[in-house]
C-alpha cells in the first residue's frame, strides 16, 4: 500500500523520517489507516526493514513521529494554505496523493518546526519529491516552499538570495 520511491535521497536520519512521513501520510490519506497504526506499523517493522524506508540510513523515530501527529495536529491549518498556493482552478484534493503529502509535511515543518531552517526544509522536501517523480512536481514543491517561506519565514529568505533557495 505504501508507494516505493524510485530512488532514495540520500541524507541523514531526518531525511530518512521525511520520506517515511510522507510514505504513512500518503497511506492514511489512501487506506484511512489510523496514525496509532501507522506510527507502530512504522516504527516497528518499516524501520527495521529499511529497504521500504531507505537502504542505507535508519529514519529518526522521534522526528517522524513529531511530523506526522504534527501534520495530523494542524491539517486543518495547513490544507487551505496549500490551497491558495496551487494554480488557478487546483484544489488539494484534485493534485496527486504524494504530492499532497510532501507539501503538508513540509507545510507542518515550516509553519511550527522553526528549529529546521528555511533552506532546509525546502531542499529536504524537493529530495523527497524527486525520489518519486521525474517530472515537475520538484518545480511545484520548490515553487510553492519558497512562497511559503516569505510568508512563514520572512527573515531566513531576506537573508538568503533568490540563487540559495
Amino acid at each position: 500500500m505504501v508507494p516505493a520511491p524510485q530512488k532514495f535521497p540520500t541524507g541523514t536520519q531526518r531525511s530518512a523520517a521525511r520520506l517515511a512521513s510522507v510514505q504513512a501520510l500518503y497511506q492514511m490519506d489512501i487506506a484511512g489507516t489510523d496514525i496509532n497504526d501507522i506510527l507502530q506499523e512504522f516504527t516497528l517493522y518499516r524501520f527495521a526493514q529499511s529497504d521500504d524506508i531507505d537502504s542505507t540510513v535508519e529514519p529518526d523515530a522521534a522526528f517522524f513521529k513529531d511530523l506526522l501527529q504534527g501534520v495530523m495536529r494542524c491539517q486543518t491549518d495547513i490544507d487551505p494554505v496549500v490551497d491558495e498556493q496551487l494554480a488557478s482552478g487546483w484544489r488539494l484534493v484534485r493534485i496527486n496523493s504524494i504530492l499532497r503529502a510532501i507539501l503538508r509535511s513540509a507545510l507542518f515543518e515550516l509553519m511550527e518546526r522553526k528549529d529546521v531552517p528555511l533552506k532546509v526544509v525546502i531542499n529536504e522536501y524537493i529530495d523527497v519529491a524527486h525520489a518519486f517523480f521525474d517530472t515537475d512536481e520538484p518545480r511545484v514543491v520548490n515553487g510553492i516552499l519558497h512562497n511559503l517561506g516569505k510568508r512563514y519565514r520572512p527573515t531566513e529568505i531576506t537573508k538568503s538570495s533568490n540563487s540559495d533557495l
